[in-house]
């Protein structure tokens, strides 16, 4: 009967860390994705220090969870107490770092605010200027998805910053100009009509509506994925313990 219920939990630990080692491969998929995707994203996250540190970050996770889950297996099939005592130590920390970005994202959940973002631009944007990371992140922004500014081409008229380089002479930046295709690459319709803020010339929807509407679906699927993944993560820990004691 013991070794009915030990060659259960062996299985049991085989399904859980082949989830794992399934989860793992999908992170790094999404961070080879992010730092190769021609469509825009490269450019954001290149022009950012904490975005490309993500996006690493992400590479590492999954490289690391896509070896735990072999570990496990391989812990698992073989009955190996020090392959399985590795694969609990290691997926313990990785569960409380997990666990610790969670909480952190929860109370600084008020700096993802638009109130946050708009005095953010307001206060730090310099229009052309891509040597500074804040302005280039934006124009990205911006040209990336159609949009301007946080909540519409009025918020450039507070840009204290921009409006003393511009002279006070342009009402929207240039990332704000409609293009043909929109991208960097694409041909501004008509950058002087646009620069003075003529409405058929520029993206007139605020960037914060614009990426909330693209990515509200995927913020749900991935809270549920984050979710489960730590669920799957603690049952695996339980049961390499469990297999740990069992095994002779």
């Amino acid at each position: 009967m013991e070794g009915d219920c030990l060659s259960c939990m062996k299985y049991l630990m085989f399904v859980f860390n082949f989830f794992i080692f399934l989860g793992g491969a999908c992170l790094l998929g999404v961070g080879i994705w992010v730092m190769v995707d021609p469509t825009g994203f490269r450019e954001i996250v290149a022009a950012n220090p904490l975005l490309i540190t993500g996006a690493y970050i992400l590479l590492a996770m999954g490289g690391l969870l896509f070896l735990l889950g072999f570990l496990g297996c391989c812990g698992a099939v073989r009955e190996n107490k020090c392959l399985l005592l590795l694969f609990f130590l290691f997926i313990l920390i990785i569960f409380l770092a997990e666990l610790s970005a969670a909480i952190l994202a929860f109370i600084f959940r008020e700096n993802l605010t638009r109130e946050f973002f708009t005095k953010e631009l307001t206060k730090h944007y310099q229009g052309n200027n891509d040597t500074d990371v804040f302005s280039a992140t934006w124009n990205s922004v911006m040209i990336t998805f159609g949009c301007c500014g946080v909540n519409g081409p009025e918020d450039f008229k507070f840009a204290s910053v921009f409006r003393l380089l511009t002279l006070d002479s342009d009402e929207v930046p240039e990332a704000c100009c409609r293009r043909e295709p929109q991208s960097r690459d694409g041909v501004l319709l008509s950058r002087e009509e646009c620069l003075l803020g003529r409405d058929l010339f520029l993206n007139k929807q605020g960037c914060y509506t614009v990426i909330l509407n693209a990515f509200e679906t995927y913020v749900y699927l991935a809270g549920a994925l984050a979710i489960g993944v730590l669920a799957i993560e603690l049952f695996a820990m339980v049961f390499a313990m469990c297999l740990f004691r069992g095994i002779q």
